[in-house]
């Protein structure tokens, strides 16, 4: 019955002129009337019918529920038969399937169609996001062996500050305040951790910490930065190839072009690739606070990553690499994902210059673990020592003595 409504509703629409939602709302019910009028239907029923077929034409077909729940945090499609839910930090299958892999296909489509993405069996692979900033990855057979994968990373509708973070035991109040003035002062900071650690939600409460008037430019593959007290802020995104492999506009491009738009902070999404040497030279000509993010699963290792990511886009001396980063990058923030599914801050190093070759880190703040009741992580994060690099915050008239904590809590 479903299946013969949605048949009747797509072509009523094919006959007409561009419709509204609440148009289509209006000719489903009609479709829904006219068949209950044969076969009896309760008004529950109809209401019911009404939205999935609504879901189905205009939004995420069954996916839709998920999405409108505020708990959800990651939906992880396997094929049509199989759906994982990330809620409330606890990953569980759902009860409920696509009715077949065209089902699933269609939806693939209607995805990458809202951000004018391409994907086929000769491009099968897609970054997209949703309307409501939701970032969506899609992987299509024949990599993808059974059937259509999506997997959809939610975000809160309105961005996490710092003050909630600090709540939620992620971050301690004193190093939120160190954060605050390294981010006022003008420091650049690198955000790094494993998948699903945080990394953007915690850059987005980082930039709460900007001095209003400030130029700020982001950076993207696919827009997930909700910078929510930035007033002059400009926002990049990258652009895939076209079918016929032209048109891309890669983070590079995007990096150079951002200097020539008199930014006074460049924040870019995540480096992975290349662009790190684009990102290190902007912190290294007049570019001060800017952050970014990076995979790695250590302060030490952001480093080595950093160091092969410059290789790729060009052939330095490793020296000369480390040199660019040790002058370029002056704090890196580690988050991680505890084994109770929390996320922690678990370290915040400084980078404290060069011997013998080797970029030294200087621990400020590190994760003590204590003993808790089973199943769950309990700890603090400790201050391991002070700051020796202090340039910034003298000439941005900073010190230990300003208030900040008071003004952090107020905020």
């Amino acid at each position: 019955m479903r299946r013969k409504l949605q048949e009747q509703v797509q072509r009523q629409m094919d006959l007409s002129r561009e419709l509204t939602d609440e148009e289509v709302e209006e000719l489903i019910m009609q479709e829904i009337l006219q068949f209950s009028s044969r076969d009896y239907l309760l008004l529950e029923e109809k209401l019911r019918i009404q939205k999935e077929l609504f879901n189905g034409i205009r939004r995420l077909d069954l996916l839709q529920e998920l999405i409108e729940d505020p708990l959800v945090t990651e939906i992880m499609v396997n094929g049509p038969k199989d759906i994982f839910v990330e809620k409330s930090g606890r990953l569980f299958r759902w009860d409920k399937q696509f009715e077949s892999e065209e089902k699933l296909e269609d939806l693939v489509q209607q995805i990458v169609s809202f951000c004018n993405r391409n994907i086929s069996k000769a491009n099968p692979i897609a970054d997209a996001r949703l309307a409501d900033g939701s970032r969506v990855n899609i992987v299509l057979d024949p990599i993808a062996l059974n059937g259509p994968v999506i997997t959809i990373r939610r975000f809160p509708e309105h961005p996490i500050r710092i003050a909630q973070l600090i709540e939620w035991g992620s971050v301690t109040r004193e190093a939120a305040e160190f954060l605050r003035e390294a981010v006022t002062a003008g420091y650049n900071i690198f955000v790094s951790g494993g998948t699903g650690s945080g990394k953007t939600t915690f850059l987005n409460a980082l930039s709460e910490f900007i001095p209003p008037g400030e130029r700020i430019i982001t950076i993207e593959d696919n827009a997930e930065l909700q910078l929510a007290t930035a007033e002059n802020l400009v926002r990049l995104e990258a652009r895939n190839a076209n079918l016929e492999g032209e048109h891309e506009i890669t983070i590079r491009d995007l990096i150079r072009t951002a200097l020539r738009m008199r930014p006074n902070r460049i924040i870019v999404g995540e480096v992975r690739g290349a662009e790190a040497i684009d990102m290190l030279q902007a912190m290294n000509t007049g570019h001060d606070g800017s952050l970014s993010t990076g995979h790695a699963n250590s302060p030490g290792d952001m480093l080595s990553r950093l160091e092969t990511m410059v290789l790729m886009g060009m052939d330095l001396p490793l020296a000369a690499i480390r040199r660019q980063i040790a002058s370029g990058v002056d704090l890196i923030v580690h988050l991680g994902r505890l084994r109770d599914g929390s996320r922690r801050v678990l370290e915040v190093a400084e980078l404290d210059g060069m011997r013998e070759g080797e970029i030294l880190l200087h621990i400020l703040f590190s994760f003590q673990e204590e003993e808790g009741p089973a199943g769950q992580v309990q700890g603090r994060l400790e201050r391991q020592g002070e700051l020796r690099h202090r340039g910034k915050m003298k000439t941005a008239g900073i010190g230990r003595e300003t208030g900040g904590l008071q003004a952090l809590s107020s905020g």
